[in-house]
């Protein structure tokens, strides 16, 4: 088992490895309650978890299976069931399941009386690499993703990858855009590793999937640790994580949340390679390692289903805007994120056509 530490509001673990699950109950200690927060999915492994939790009462939250838990409806039954089972600042939540079900548990450990501990289990490789780290916490609404939120850490983060290799292979791959990401903006070293064996790593039984694994997390816990509430103004902070964000979310919200947010990262971390390298800022080789990379895990590299005008307003109410400007993380090189302000139109309808061709080679 591997830990790592992130430092945020206090510092707390996360944990990599197999058959830990178990470590959860190193994190309950003073709970006069523990509410585990699942989706339906989840029934039978939630059922499982709340048995190792003696002499403790225990009630289970079932919620909708992915984004459909995360809404302002969702968030006031979860509510109230801590309501009706006298939650106090004593108890702890658990959440289990994939990201959706870490980014609404957390908001719901954030508001109910204004905080009461949490651990996270997440159960996809998304959501060990990305949504149970980091604090960030929130709902959709009809305007966008994420809009609604809080930043609030868990006291510990348990990834048991035992939970990977129930995960269909398509869900698995799309974790993989958060993995690369963290490669592009900070850890080559991660994009070698995968780039060494791309049929491999499409899989969790690969013999460098912890390395990956933990070693993305490491990215996302330094990054966070330096600038935990994204407060760094026009220098590159947490906001470097939101790499492939701006786009990806535009197309989550114009395919009505169909998509895995990792495709929509895929494409979304395509366009700003073409972003960059048409606005003189990546060299063309570095544009092109993209869509090796992405496109030789099995994620997809292109998009032209939705008309840019839709896809421009939707980036429009992105939380990086800033009033009418759009904001993108673009790379200078692998390793260097940088921010790009305010881009033409011409320049953004020109990298989008690039994202639609099949056959570009950037």
């Amino acid at each position: 088992m591997k830990s790592i530490t992130v430092t945020a509001e206090h510092e707390y673990q996360v944990f990599v490895g197999r058959d830990i699950v178990s470590e959860v109950l190193n994190h309950i200690v003073g709970a006069s309650r523990i509410a585990v927060i699942h989706p339906q999915s989840m029934q039978t492994l939630a059922g499982q978890l709340v048995q190792t939790f003696v002499d403790v009462e225990t009630i289970s939250i079932e919620i909708p299976d992915a984004e459909n838990a995360k809404t302002a409806s969702v968030m006031e039954f979860c509510w109230m069931a801590l309501g009706k089972a006298g939650f106090t600042r004593n108890d702890i939540i658990v959440s289990l399941g994939g990201g959706a079900t870490t980014d609404l548990a957390g908001f719901v450990a954030a508001t109910w009386l204004r905080g009461v501990r949490i651990i996270h289990v997440p159960t996809t490789l998304l959501a060990m690499v990305d949504a149970a780290v980091g604090g960030k916490t929130g709902i959709n609404t009809g305007e966008g993703k994420n809009l609604v939120g809080a930043i609030f850490s868990p006291v510990a983060v348990v990834c048991d990858m035992n939970f990977l290799d129930s995960q269909s292979h398509e869900d698995y791959v799309g974790g993989l855009a958060e993995v690369v990401k963290c490669g592009f903006i900070r850890d080559e070293g991660i994009l070698n590793l995968i780039e060494s064996d791309l049929a491999g790593a499409q899989g969790p039984n690969w013999e460098h999937t912890p390395e990956i694994i933990a070693r993305a997390i490491q990215v996302k816990a330094d990054v966070v640790g330096n600038d935990l509430r994204e407060t760094l103004g026009t220098s590159t902070g947490r906001e470097i994580l939101n790499y492939g964000h701006t786009f990806g979310h535009a197309v989550e919200r114009i395919e009505n949340y169909t998509w895995r947010h990792g495709n929509a990262v895929s494409v979304g971390m395509m366009f700003v390679a073409h972003l960059a390298q048409l606005a003189g800022r990546l060299d063309p080789e570095v544009a092109e390692r993209h869509r090796r990379i992405l496109s030789g895990v099995g994620l997809p590299v292109t998009y032209n289903r939705g008309a840019f005008e839709q896809l421009h307003d939707a980036m429009r109410i992105d939380k990086k805007s800033r009033g009418s400007k759009l904001r993108f993380i673009v790379l200078e090189h692998v390793g260097k994120p940088t921010i790009l302000e305010g881009p033409d139109s011409a320049l953004l309808i020109a990298a989008y056509a690039k994202l639609g061709q099949a056959d570009v080679h950037a």
